[in-house]
């Protein structure tokens, strides 16, 4: 691991730590009233609690609005609005912890392979998964004077999911097997009064990416499973600094510039080039019912290394020098139109083009979220995604395959034919009254849901593997139903 990468994540970590036992002492202590504002990573601001909706518990997002959810991740902070308090209090007072549990099964019986294609995280078939234990420290954006604030956010995760939540750089070598362990947010956040009205508010560190519609984090989505293109074809997490523009009430604008997905700086870099975001994000037009985000991202992604082959046959993804001029362009835009107060539809539209394999894939998702009770909601998707030369969309079977793509490494793999894929899952969300009025700590949280994916063209790449002499499906399945069901414990 290059010494550079790794010694900026762990002085980042070192400082957030540091900061941390530092305001635990000075807590103690009486200090200068300290006045805090809400920021979108810890804490839902009425502007974004979904109609019909209390406010969720802090580091959550209600089930039932994809695109403020999204809003949320693409809003660093919030405008430094003054928040009265009844009493004196220091700035470390104020930090807050946040925890979630998830765990679940994919059942698929009709598999000969043991996985369920088209799926990073949910690849092992009918396999009991403790797929995330996602805990934070975080402070909400405090007011430090002149019009300036600053705030935190650092998380991590543990479980089967962190194979592919990896950040090279940042402990990704640490654990193997299926359970591994991996950084997901560690981020300062400063606001500051310049240009406009509302100012402008600055994310430094690890983010989560800031596109597509389903997060890596268990309630950021509303399904168990994942649409190919929050899965595939969109960043899980950078490491840069993303700048939010709050241009008016309701309309944001977003610049950043990061070191690239899932990658560092350095030897843990792939190619050292400079990547980045412009877009922008928009909460409650069309009298409070619209939400959305329409967000561009372009960079070279490729690693500059050689190709390297193993033993076995399998190749790295190196492609040497040439690696910093192919670029790779990714588009998204989402769409939230709140009906009433429990009944919601959302459309999602993203692009990719990359000018390695010089693939296209793209492809656009529709849903529904309809609230029955209290306690539970209703949720419908159909999906129709297309890549047009099969080689994005692949299994990655060894438990740190993704993680030896990123760096260059060979890794086994296999894919399919190029297909047209349409999935339509039907889920519930379900928070069991009978249950949570006894929990002394945080809710419960149970998502069953049915599904099935088909070839569109007439492809079959599921429910079967391919060998590294031929890492290609072409006698599986032209279609896989699956059912699966998680249950996620947050406080």
């Amino acid at each position: 691991m290059d010494r550079r990468g790794s010694g900026l994540s762990a002085a980042l970590f070192a400082h957030l730590t540091v900061m941390v036992l530092c305001g635990l002492a000075a807590s103690m202590a009486d200090e200068a009233h300290a006045v805090t504002t809400v920021t979108a990573q810890s804490q839902t601001t009425p502007a974004q609690i979904p109609h019909g909706k209390s406010a969720p518990l802090a580091g959550e997002a209600r089930p039932d609005s994809v695109a403020r959810r999204k809003a949320a991740r693409a809003r660093p902070s919030s405008p430094v609005v003054p928040v009265r308090q009844p009493v004196s209090q220091s700035f470390w007072s104020g930090i807050k912890t946040h925890m979630t549990i998830e765990g679940g099964i994919a059942a698929n019986p009709w598999t000969r392979s043991g996985r369920n294609f088209g799926q990073f995280f949910l690849d092992r078939a009918n396999t009991a998964t403790l797929n995330q234990i996602l805990g934070s420290v975080s402070h909400d954006m405090a007011e430090i004077g002149g019009g300036y604030g600053i705030g935190f956010v650092a998380e991590a995760m543990y479980g089967s999911d962190s194979r592919f939540d990896v950040t090279v750089g940042m402990g990704d070598r640490a654990l193997s097997g299926m359970y591994q362990w991996a950084p997901t947010q560690a981020h300062i956040d400063l606001h500051t009064p310049w240009i406009f009205g509302k100012g402008i508010d600055f994310q430094i560190g690890q983010s989560y990416g800031l596109m597509g519609s389903e997060g890596p984090a268990a309630l950021s989505r509303p399904f168990y499973s994942y649409n190919y293109s929050s899965d595939f074809i969109v960043p899980f997490q950078t490491v840069g600094i993303i700048a939010t523009a709050h241009l008016s009430p309701h309309v944001d604008g977003i610049l950043g510039i990061d070191a690239g997905n899932s990658t560092t700086f350095g030897q843990s870099g792939n190619n050292n080039r400079p990547k980045g975001y412009l877009g922008v994000s928009f909460t409650h037009l069309m009298e409070g019912r619209l939400d959305g985000h329409l967000i561009g991202r372009a960079g070279p992604q490729g690693h500059d290394g050689d190709p390297r082959i193993s033993p076995d046959g399998w190749i790295s993804a190196g492609i040497g020098d040439q690696a910093a001029h192919r670029m790779q362009y990714n588009a998204d835009l989402l769409l939230t139109y709140h009906a009433s107060k429990t009944l919601s539809v959302t459309f999602a539209s993203t692009w990719l083009h990359d000018e390695i394999p010089d693939d296209d894939l793209y492809g656009s998702t529709a849903y529904l979220a309809w609230t029955l009770t209290p306690s539970l909601q209703l949720n419908l998707r159909g999906e129709v995604f297309r890549d047009n030369t099969g080689v994005m969309i692949a299994a990655y079977p060894g438990t740190t395959s993704f993680g030896k793509q990123l760096r260059n490494e060979p890794y086994p793999f296999y894919a399919a034919p190029p297909t047209t894929y349409g999935d339509l899952t039907l889920g519930l969300h379900y928070e069991p009254a009978f249950i949570n009025r006894h929990m002394p700590l945080g809710r419960f949280v149970l998502r069953p849901e049915i599904r099935v994916d088909h070839s569109l063209n007439g492809t079959r790449p599921f429910n079967r593997v391919a060998p590294a002499s031929d890492p290609i499906v072409r006698n599986g399945d032209s279609t896989m139903f699956w059912f699966s069901c998680d249950v996620v414990w947050t406080f």
